[in-house]
């Protein structure tokens, strides 16, 4: 795991999934059910600065695809370790092991950790999914990591930080 994000910097994260079924099936009921409740523990987390969300409160009525059971779901905090406390150390942690469930083995990477700028917009789905095709097609790097294979932010002194 990196250090604390200097100051300057936030992580970034995307994670995507396709839905066995349709959310509105029943066998979808313990997913659907506690979206509400988790991502208010996301917000409530220390670290958390921002998820991505419609007027429904989630992101699963989003489309990015074509795909009508493809979910994404998108946030930023103020550390790596933060996100990962809020992963893996709390109430949502459950859900990870319920994943199969719900959801389609993957077959490649599902999850994107990226840096951003503290004072910048929070990222688009677009630029979420850009990151994640470039974690699939050329490994961790600077500009897309895995937990596993983490990176520093960028030189806060470098002159192309537009590039994390």
């Amino acid at each position: 795991m990196v250090g604390p994000a200097p100051r300057g910097w936030h992580i970034a994260q995307m994670n995507v999934a396709r839905a066995l079924y349709d959310t509105d099936d029943n066998r979808m009921a313990g997913f659907m059910d506690s979206l509400d409740r988790i991502n208010a523990l996301a917000e409530e987390s220390s670290g958390f600065v921002w998820r991505l969300k419609d007027e429904s409160g989630n992101a699963t009525n989003m489309k990015l695809t074509d795909d009508p059971r493809f979910i994404v779901n998108m946030s930023v905090w103020e550390t790596v370790e933060a996100l990962y406390d809020f992963a893996y150390k709390s109430a949502h942690t459950p859900f990870i092991g319920r994943r199969h469930d719900w959801f389609e083995k993957p077959s490649e990477p599902i999850q994107v950790l990226w840096w951003i700028r503290s004072d910048s917009a929070p990222p688009d789905p677009a630029t979420g999914l850009e990151r994640l095709t470039e974690l699939r097609e050329n490994g961790p790097g600077p500009k897309a990591f895995t937990f596993k294979q983490p990176f520093d932010p960028p030189d806060s002194n470098a002159a192309d930080n537009d590039a994390a």
